[in-house]
Order: C-alpha cells, then structure tokens, then sequence
C-alpha cells in the first residue's frame, strides 16, 4: 500500500519514540506533556467544514426507536417484532415505506490532517468529504469506529436502491483497478443485507492521501441505507481484522496511512448541535481541558474495547459495575448494561420503559435530566443531563413534543458489550491511539 507524502503531516521518526510504542495500563498525560508537541515536517495543514444535509429526516418524531433498531441491527441482534412495527409505522407516516429510487472550507494555522464533522439533526450522525478516485469524488461517508469496511454507493449500485445519495462512478476514475475474485458483504440482524465488488483507488481525508487503497462497491444496499439519502457510505475506522472482504480481507483507511502519520492515531472531537473533527496524526492541545488518560484496548473482537469499572448518577456515589464497552462512533446512542440503564431513569420523573411502543426508555420531554458519569480507569466521564433527551417521540421535535427518547438505553439481552457511542463521545474528547493500541479520554469545553 503506498502512503502519497503530499499536503498530510507526516513524520515517520515519531514511530521511534520509545514512549510513544510503549503501552501500560493507565496513563495521564497533560497539557506540557512533550510527547503532544508535535511538529510538522513539511506540507500543508487542514480543516475542512460542510453544511447540514436538507435532505435528511432526522427532523421527525420516532428517530429514537429508529437509532436504536439499527443499533440491534448492526451487532446482530434480533429486533423486537413491537419495534419493528414502530418503525413501520414511522415510515408510513413519512412516506419512505418501500420508497427504494429516484460546503466549504477554510483553512487554519495548524490543524494536520482534520476533518469537520457536522451533527444531523438529534445528532443522529456526523458525515465528514471524504475523497476517491483521480480525478477525486467528493462523497459525504458515516466515520464508524465500529466496522472495518470502507463502501460507498457506486454506478454499480441498482438504481432502484439510491434516493440522492452521491455515486462513485467507477469508470470516471483513472486509478480505479477491479480487484479480481473480491466481494465483500455486510449482513444485519433485520436480515438485509448489502454487498458488490472491491476496487483499489486513492483515497483522501483531510489530505491524508492513500494509493490503492480497498474502496467497496456496493451492488446491493439494505432498505436502511438507501433510506438515508444524506450517507453516501462508510469509512471504518475499527480494527482490519473485522474487514469483510473475502477472500483476502483488507486494511482500514487508517491502518494504511497510520505508519507514516506523524503519531499513530487519531481523535474525535464530536459535538452537540454544531460541527465537530477528527484529526489524524496528531493530538489538538487546544480541544480539550486538564489531561487524558488512557486505557488498554483489547482488540480479540476487532473493536476499540475496553472496561469500564462503574457509574454514577448526578451527584450520587460512584457504584462498581465493570461491563465491557467499545468506543462506536457509528451508533448514536449510549447503550449500557440493563442494570445501569434502570438506575439512571429511576431518577428521572415519569421514564418508563416503553419497549413495546418506543423501543426503549421515555421520559416527559420535561423532565430535568441528571448527568451520567462513567469511570473509565482512573478517568471520570461526565455526560451532561441534556446530551441525554435524545428525540422527541410524539412531535416533529423537542420543542413541540411531550414525550421524549433517551440517549440512554439498556443493551439487549446477550449482547457482549456495551456501546459508547455518540451522546457519550460528543461529550469527551477522544484519543484511537492505533500504535499503542489505547483509548485516550478527556474532558473538553461544552
């Protein structure tokens, strides 16, 4: 795989580091750290804005029941004959049941490598340019922490199966090479399904530019994604072990490029209700407060795993309940162990567990939300009470709504890990430290 060193920040020395290869258990670096004082050698810096997609229909009541079915869905687990119909209902009521067819930027002083990542409204999701081919094509891509396969919606995609999402066009591109004999498929746990051919092309994000890298062709797409028409496809950032590619799997973005990124990671700083970036290669002193502190991943499922030890709700004591977790930006929700969920809303007035009906916990659209705080090694995650009132459930929004989802949600039953995904992740900042094989978490202005 060839690494172009054009306009990224790179710096191979960095990987020579002794401290910067060495991983331990817990580790507290602050702000002097000099291990954070990257230096540049050589090209050009970035940051890159995009505007709210029109055409996504976050805007409306049941986006709870909707995050949380394709929650089940991506991890395989079987949903809920009741949600389903939920859900069924929700789409009548907007007109998408069986309809299958028909920015700018700007840059800074010093941001290497970083990509904007506007929120969809109830921050659903946080699409970010990502380029392919040569010429480039500029496609709006899901960054998911929690897959390891990089497929867009193509010309090979049935025209029945897009509803404005932007193609890549295959034979526009000069660079693009079938790789012979490769298919990849994804399978959900609604028992659809989306598969096609690979192809090798130079992929951009953010001027981190990578040849031949593994570019999936989608010639089928669940019902679930052609109904999204502001995603054009998904860029994994878990780890290559969970590539679907058959029969050879294929490297991540990431794994391509992290060896001659300057640092081998990158980080998330997602936000609420305004844009957010990742930056790869570097660590922004200036997005977050105080210090971070990291963890070992354990890497056997292929996902950025690790243990959180307990929780605690509002300004009540810390409670010892060690649950496995993995960080997943491409799940809106923050999924916890049955027991946690309960603990949380039996402090909120009026939540039930309208699992029939939503598909999960309600709460009057009224009610104060108490924080949540999850200890992570020797770090305290804080998740403010209003992060959590994730989507009205009865109204077009919050505002005009009486009942609304919580961002908060018990995992099903033999599901082997918790889910921290986007209302716990907008409110930290967050280190993937892929050469050290660590998460990093801090706390950072809100």
């Amino acid at each position: 795989m060839k690494f172009l060193h054009t306009t990224a920040a790179v710096a191979a020395s960095f990987l020579c580091c002794p401290d910067l290869a060495s991983a331990g258990p817990v580790k507290e670096r602050g702000l002097l750290d000099p291990l954070f004082e990257i230096t540049t050698l050589g090209g050009m810096t970035f940051k890159i804005n995009q505007v709210p997609n029109k055409k996504f229909y976050g805007a409306k009541k049941g986006r709870g029941s909707m995050a949380i079915a394709r929650a089940y869905s991506k991890f395989g687990a079987a949903i809920p004959d009741d949600l389903l119909s939920t859900i069924q209902q929700i789409l009548e009521e907007l007109g998408l049941l069986g309809n299958n067819g028909g920015g700018g930027s700007n840059s800074t002083a010093d941001p290497q490598g970083e990509v904007a990542a506007t929120p969809q409204m109830f921050d659903s999701e946080y699409l970010c340019p990502v380029e392919i081919g040569t010429p480039p094509q500029t496609l709006n891509l899901d960054f998911d922490t929690g897959s390891s396969d990089l497929w867009v919606f193509s010309s090979e995609t049935p025209t029945n199966q897009v509803m404005g999402q932007a193609l890549y066009n295959i034979d526009q591109s000069s660079t693009a090479q079938l790789l012979m004999g490769a298919s990849w498929a994804i399978s959900y746990g609604d028992g659809s399904s989306s598969n096609g051919n690979v192809y090798l092309d130079t992929v951009s994000i953010g001027g981190v530019k990578v040849e031949n890298q593994a570019v999936e062709s989608a010639s089928n797409v669940s019902m679930s994604f052609t109904q999204r028409p502001d995603t054009d496809g998904l860029v994994g950032l878990a780890f290559s072990s969970i590539n679907t590619v058959k029969p050879r799997q294929q490297k991540t973005f990431f794994d391509n490029a992290m060896t001659e990124l300057a640092t081998p990671l990158f980080t998330a700083n997602l936000r609420k209700a305004e844009a957010g970036n990742y930056n790869f290669g570097f660590i922004d002193t200036t997005e977050y407060t105080g210090q971070i502190s990291f963890v070992d991943v354990n890497t056997t499922s292929g996902f950025w795993q690790f243990t959180s030890q307990g929780f605690a709700i509002g300004n009540g004591a810390a409670q010892s309940l060690p649950h496995e977790a993995i960080a997943d930006t491409g799940t809106t929700l923050l999924m916890l162990p049955a027991e946690i969920a309960a603990a949380y809303y039996a402090q909120v007035q009026g939540a039930v567990n309208d699992a029939r009906g939503a598909g999960g916990y309600v709460f009057p659209c009224s009610a104060t939300l108490p924080d949540y705080k999850a200890t992570i090694g020797s770090y305290t995650a804080v998740i403010p009470g209003d992060f959590i009132n994730f989507a009205p459930v009865d109204g077009t929004s919050v505002d005009d709504a009486t009942t609304c989802f919580g961002g908060i949600q018990a995992t099903p039953a033999g599901f082997p890990f918790s889910i921290y995904g986007d209302i716990f992740l907008k409110a930290q900042f967050v280190v993937f430290h892929g050469g050290n094989q660590q998460l990093g978490f801090a706390s950072k202005p809100l």
